[in-house]
């Protein structure tokens, strides 16, 4: 099948490397001028002139990306089938209509508002009570367009820094930790679910993913999976979806979703028996889902900014090297590192053995190595 990408990141490029041993073509269409995908055919559109080539070389589209607009995914959709859906787009790039469905499926969020201005900012800080994270309605990512308020007097500042016209005003949550559930839906309403994973970010970034999470309760996994399950159900899903949440000592929180394969999952690229990336090929192109289960206990390790020492990588017999190909920049994402191991004490060994050749790379802090 003739598989058309809105978007040609690194995302875009792992879903053609897990999509061409299946006989599948890609062709990316890119909108924003900087494609880093490096392999397939890449049609560059930031003024929507080739939308129609585009649809001539492709037979199914799916997206690498949620940020794009939506009128384009509806566009497409009157001639091609897209997968995940365009209402799956428009509500996983919109934090308040994101918040607004999880409460209507009985998901538990942060308390929330909407700001418009400073002046209601600095009434939701009041009325929430701080702290409070403000975040961009639309476009945010990797910790950008966010901002903690420890007072509602740094409200002006907060607004003026994120530099957005409308957001979304969530109190603090005590959580002991974050954790994300990766599930895929098929065609056919068959829904498969990863093993959970427990991340650590740094910075706003995910920097290490542990699947499965170590010390899950059983009804903690129980409710990922049944929120998950009703996000894909109610979406009327069809491709990989992820759900990040954070573990409070009364459950579970939910803090956003994105509608695409996800850096959480990377780790199923070598420690899971179908990876994300070829069961989301596999859902939007109508195949049956592949065993989503663990091989043995995994942890991905992001490269950020600085490639380090790729040879040394190389050496470790339990490294699983991913790179992007992409320039070195500094907060940027150039690949990432599999780990594997038998044991969790093992893997939190070879993980900060890996982490000693990746430049900047934060001491590993999770529930494995808290006292």
């Amino acid at each position: 099948m003739r598989i058309g990408v809105l978007g040609a990141g690194q995302l875009g490029r792992m879903l053609a490397l897990a999509g061409y041993p299946l006989a599948n073509q890609f062709v990316f269409y890119d909108l924003s001028g900087s494609p880093s995908a490096g392999l397939g055919e890449v049609i560059i559109d930031r003024n929507h002139e080739y939308l129609k080539d585009f649809l001539a070389r492709v037979d199914r589209v799916t997206y690498e990306f949620e940020h794009l607009p939506v009128e384009v995914a509806e566009i497409i959709a009157r001639e091609k089938t897209v997968y995940p859906s365009p209402r799956a787009l428009q509500v996983c790039q919109n934090r308040e209509s994101e918040k607004t469905l999880f409460g209507s499926l009985g998901i538990p969020t942060p308390e929330w508002r909407v700001a418009e201005s400073a002046v209601a900012l600095e009434k939701a800080a009041e009325e929430l009570g701080c702290p409070v994270v403000a975040k961009s309605n639309t476009e945010g990512y990797d910790g950008k367009g966010q901002a903690v308020l420890r007072s509602p007097e740094e409200a002006a500042a907060a607004w003026a820094s994120i530099g957005h016209e409308k957001l979304v005003v969530e109190k603090f949550v005590d959580f002991t930790r974050e954790v994300s559930v990766v599930a895929v839906r098929g065609e056919d309403g068959e829904v498969a679910i990863y093993p959970m994973a427990e991340n650590v970010h740094s910075e706003g970034i995910l920097r290490y993913s542990i699947a499965p999470a170590p010390h899950l309760r059983p009804e903690i996994q129980e409710r990922a999976e049944r929120y998950i399950r009703t996000l894909l159900n109610e979406l009327e899903y069809v491709g990989v979806l992820a759900l990040e949440l954070f573990e409070t000592e009364d459950g579970l929180v939910a803090n956003e979703m994105a509608p695409r394969v996800h850096n959480s999952g990377h780790w199923t690229m070598d420690g899971a028996h179908t990876s994300q990336f070829e069961n989301h090929i596999r859902a939007v192109t109508g195949m049956p889902l592949g065993n989503v289960s663990a091989r043995d206990v995994s942890c991905m390790v992001n490269i950020i900014g600085e490639h380090g020492s790729t040879d040394d990588i190389l050496r470790l017999p339990y490294a699983h090297l991913h790179l992007y190909g992409k320039l070195e920049r500094p907060g940027r994402k150039l690949g990432h590192v599999n780990i594997v191991a038998d044991s969790y004490e093992e893997l939190v060994w070879r993980v900060k053995n890996c982490a000693c050749f990746l430049p900047g790379a934060p001491e590993l802090e999770c529930s494995l190595t808290r006292r």
